[in-house]
């Protein structure tokens, strides 16, 4: 970090902030709220708990979706929270639900939606959440089909929605099994698909363009987590080589699309969004309230959202970054993409050629799996956790992977030499998110296998 110029800019946001609060008539402000010696000392106590946090922004941390924002993103949030705007009216943030439409409406242009409702949420699972309530709403006879390697959240929100479902099996690839799924479809046991762009275990692709196909000849309804994954569409829109263009291609024919922004959205959490390609879903949130919705008789954002109060700072953030790195070039976030998705495929490369780490599967966006080259499921999970906890906990250049439990008879399935002794197997899993990955993963690779006995 350019430490000198983040704190300038820092320093010229709160002085527009005063210039600002000094365009309205100066008033004496409460004794109880002004900084003192307190705050100080609170600032400092709070540093030193900061400090078990793990290096997020740092290349050598590998493990959870987790970095930090962009610079852009902080200081813009920074910037709005100043003023606290909420943006579930208008009567709340006026300037900041603008900021959220326009935002908003770059994403739908990047997935391909045209006449859409869609707005930000707090997280991904209330994204998510709208998306399978409004499914259950517009067919709400109909089962849900929801693949084994999909998010928790759904078979949870279930719960939640009072909805039943279906198991779909994935594949060798770790996507749902398109041949499942025709079954259950054609025996009319689901009626809503709910695809996943970007799994949180392997990262995989739910083959999205077939699914659509039964869509068209079935009339299911689709919603598309794809929380992780969504982003990785700049990448097809621009004719990337890097990734298999045809999961993305149709997602503008999905129902309805849930993508994270505080994942490759370089946004801090929480930052989700929700989008319907049916502007007509909008009668389902109908709601009246007697003490909002005064200043304007335009739509208020908290008329289409299930949220009621929700940082106006996080929409303008996500506003202020798409204007540094756009979503419609391969001069924005297309770059940071193709950075983190090389990082992918040369640990892909790097495994492929040494003998002591073999992969689960080829990853398909910027996650990777793979194992200590061992005869048993109960070897392989021993050996992943020492590697784990010793690259984790040494103090010279700390490593910081994940660790995934995945079914034996699965990864069997995959590597039939490896002798089951355990029902599931413990793995390690690197996430490559970082753009500073690329010229990192070498070396975590060479750190990982050094360890490997």
């Amino acid at each position: 970090m350019q430490v000198k110029k983040f704190k300038d800019l820092i320093n010229s946001v709160i002085d527009d902030h005063a210039q600002y609060q000094s365009t309205y008539k100066s008033f004496t402000p409460s004794k109880f709220l002004i900084t003192n010696s307190h705050s100080e000392r609170a600032l400092k106590l709070l540093t030193k708990r900061l400090k078990d946090t793990y290096p997020f922004f740092h290349p050598h941390y590998a493990g959870q979706m987790l970095k930090p924002p962009a610079q852009i993103a902080s200081l813009a949030y920074f910037s709005v929270m100043l003023m606290n705007p909420n943006n579930h009216a208008l009567d709340g943030g006026p300037s900041t639900s603008e900021l959220e439409k326009e935002a908003v409406d770059e994403i739908a242009k990047m997935i391909g939606y045209k006449n859409y409702l869609g707005h930000l949420t707090s997280s991904g699972t209330l994204a998510n959440l709208e998306g399978l309530w409004i499914s259950r709403m517009v067919s709400p006879k109909s089962n849900f089909a929801i693949c084994e390697n999909a998010h928790y959240t759904h078979t949870r929100l279930s719960q939640v929605l009072g909805f039943k479902y279906e198991i779909v099996q994935m594949n060798d690839r770790g996507q749902m099994d398109i041949d499942h799924l025709s079954k259950l479809v054609k025996a009319k046991k689901v009626g809503n698909v709910v695809v996943t762009l970007g799994t949180t275990g392997f990262g995989s692709l739910d083959p999205l363009h077939m699914i659509i196909e039964l869509k068209k000849k079935y009339k299911l309804r689709v919603h598309v987590d794809a929380a992780y994954g969504g982003f990785f569409k700049i990448l097809q829109n621009e004719k990337s080589k890097l990734i298999d263009h045809r999961p993305f291609e149709l997602l503008h024919l999905a129902d309805s699309v849930a993508i994270d922004p505080h994942k490759h959205g370089l946004q801090p959490y929480g930052c989700g969004c929700i989008l319907f390609n049916d502007t007509s879903v909008g009668k389902f949130y109908k709601h009246d309230s007697p003490y909002t919705y005064f200043t304007s008789k335009d739509l208020h954002l908290g008329e289409v959202s299930l949220e009621c109060s929700r940082a106006g700072a996080s929409a303008a953030a996500l506003w202020a970054t798409l204007k540094v790195f756009p979503l419609n070039s391969k001069k924005g976030l297309y770059k940071i993409l193709s950075s983190t998705r090389k990082a992918a495929l040369r640990f892909q490369q790097l495994a492929e050629k040494n003998e002591k780490i073999k992969l689960v599967l080829s990853p398909e966006l910027d996650i990777v799996n793979y194992f200590p080259n061992e005869t048993s499921t109960a070897k392989i999970s021993t050996e992943s956790e020492r590697i784990f906890n010793t690259l984790m906990n040494r103090k010279s250049k700390p490593i910081y992977l994940s660790k995934y439990r995945v079914n034996s008879d699965y990864l069997l399935k995959l590597h039939p030499n490896i002798r089951k002794n355990s029902e599931e197997t413990i793995i390690l899993r690197s996430t490559l998110m970082k753009p500073e990955h690329e010229q990192y993963v070498d070396e975590i690779f060479e750190e990982i296998v050094e360890l490997v006995r």
